[in-house]
C-alpha cells in the first residue's frame, strides 16, 4: 500500500482556510475587523516568511472559538463551507484525490490549520484520515487554548509518526511515501518522503524543488 499525505492551505485549496476563517467571523460581525485583521495579515506574512511563532498565532486564532457555543460553531461552519471552502476547492484538487484513491492508497490531510475548521474540509474531500492542530475542549466546549504538538513544520513529523506507531505502523511499510505542499514550511516532511511535490509552491520551495528535481505542479 502506498501513503499520500496532503498539505491543505493554498496545496488542496486554492486558498487559506485558516485566513478566510477570521475573515468569514469578520463578515459576520462576530470578530471586530480592526482588531483582528491586522493581525491576522500579519501572522500570514508571517507563516508565508517562515518566521511564524505557532504558539502565539493559535493563542490569537483560537481564541474566539471559545466565545461561541461548539454548536453556534458548527452551523458558522457550515455556511463558512458553502461560502468559502467550496469555491476553493478546484477540479484538478478533487482529480488527484481520486487518483490516489482509486490507487487504493491510504490518504490523510496533514495540516497546521485547526482540526475544528479543517475536519469537514477533509470530509468535503472524502480523506478519512487528517492531522490537524488540536483545539482543547473541556466538556464538549473549546478552551481558546491548543491541545499537544502544534502539526507545523517538525511538528508535523511527531504527529504524523505518532498516528503511525498507534497503527503499529512507520513510513517504511508503506511501498511507497507522497506529500504535496505548497510551503517550505513542510521542507522537514517533504524530505522524509519517497515522492515530494510541490504544489504552486512559494519561491523558496519552488527553488528548493527544482534543484532537487522533485515534480512541480498547478492544482489551480
Amino acid at each position: 500500500m502506498q501513503l499520500a499525505l496532503f498539505d491543505l492551505d493554498n496545496t488542496l485549496l486554492a486558498g487559506d482556510s485558516d485566513f478566510q476563517w477570521g475573515q468569514f467571523l469578520i463578515a459576520k460581525g462576530l470578530l471586530n475587523e480592526k482588531e483582528h485583521l491586522a493581525r491576522n495579515i500579519a501572522f500570514y506574512e508571517d507563516y508565508k516568511a517562515g518566521r511564524l511563532d505557532i504558539h502565539a498565532f493559535l493563542d490569537f486564532q483560537l481564541k474566539p472559538l471559545s466565545a461561541y457555543k461548539r454548536s453556534e460553531l458548527d452551523a458558522l461552519h457550515q455556511e463558512f463551507m458553502v461560502e468559502k471552502i467550496r469555491p476553493m476547492i478546484t477540479g484538478k484538487a478533487r482529480a488527484l484525490v481520486e487518483k490516489h484513491r482509486q490507487n487504493g492508497d491510504l490518504l490523510m490531510i496533514i495540516t497546521a490549520t485547526n482540526s475544528f475548521v479543517t475536519g469537514p474540509i477533509a470530509h468535503e474531500f472524502g480523506i478519512e484520515h487528517l492531522i490537524g492542530t488540536t483545539p482543547e475542549e473541556v466538556g464538549g466546549e473549546f478552551t481558546g487554548k491548543v491541545t499537544g504538538t502544534p502539526s507545523f513544520q517538525a511538528g508535523k513529523i511527531m504527529r504524523l509518526n505518532q498516528w503511525l506507531a498507534e497503527r503499529k505502523q512507520s513510513l517504511t511499510d508503506f511501498e511507497v511515501t507522497w506529500f504535496y505542499s505548497d510551503s517550505h514550511n513542510d521542507l522537514p516532511l517533504m524530505k522524509l518522503v519517497d515522492k515530494p511535490v510541490a504544489v504552486d509552491p512559494d519561491p523558496t520551495l519552488k527553488t528548493y524543488a527544482e534543484e532537487a528535481g522533485w515534480p512541480v505542479i498547478s492544482l489551480r
